[in-house]
């Protein structure tokens, strides 16, 4: 669990530089610690190396039009206001953390990448030096493993209601059939090149390059 965690830390650390507001070096390490620390807590009962997706969506930290209760409980810990810490990430932000691999996904139709994922002999975390894998072949193994992961779950609850309509048929009740749900589009959700969007953060992280705080704050809020 450490390097997971720790990788998580590290990103959503290295998205709040990139929004270079006005929190300092101090503040920012210890926001680190402190969130490596609540994940911990949070997810201690709530992690199952031998089936790595079990309680993925319980582990997995979404910020879009609101912050997630627990980045905002480690900012206030150290002194950041949920509202500050907020405004440094992107409008559309999720991370799964689970057992050998954080992945993450900015924008509500982005591409999934693969932030970190175990490997024999590594026992470093991501750090932001540290190229992000996201070639063609990261992305379709992640696409796939949310994806298998989605149908075991919808198989899990197909069961479960199953059983509830055996028990409803043994007493005479009847359940009314479900409603069908709108049609997704599953075209969308490869539109954004994680590539050009890394290339995006290096270039305006290099001290080599005059890049305006319009720009910055277009890129963050985008």
């Amino acid at each position: 669990m450490k390097l997971e965690l720790q990788s998580a830390s590290n990103f959503l650390v290295h998205l709040i530089k990139l929004g270079r507001r006005n929190i300092n070096e101090n503040q920012l390490e210890k926001f680190k610690l402190a969130l490596v620390e609540v994940l911990r807590r949070r997810y201690r009962d709530h992690w199952f190396p031998e089936k790595p997706f079990k309680g993925s969506g319980y582990r997995c930290i979404r910020i879009n039009g609101k912050m997630d209760p627990v980045i905002a409980q480690a900012g206030e810990s150290c002194g950041l206001s949920a509202a500050l810490v907020h405004s440094t990430f992107p409008s559309e932000l999720t991370m799964w953390i689970d057992p050998l691999e954080v992945s993450y996904r900015i924008g509500e139709n982005g591409s999934i990448c693969v932030l970190y994922e175990y490997k024999e002999g590594v026992n470093e975390p991501w750090k932001p030096n540290v190229s992000i894998g996201c070639s063609a072949a990261d992305k379709a193994a992640a696409e796939k493993r949310r994806k298998e992961s989605k149908a075991r779950a919808f198989s899990n609850s197909s069961t479960s209601s199953s059983a509830a309509s055996s028990s409803a048929s043994s007493t005479g009740s009847v359940s009314p059939p479900p409603q069908p749900t709108a049609p997704t589009n599953n075209a969308a959700a490869a539109t954004v090149p994680c590539k050009d969007s890394l290339r995006k953060m290096d270039y305006l992280l290099d001290p080599r390059k005059s890049v305006s705080i319009e720009q910055l704050a277009a890129y963050v809020s985008s």
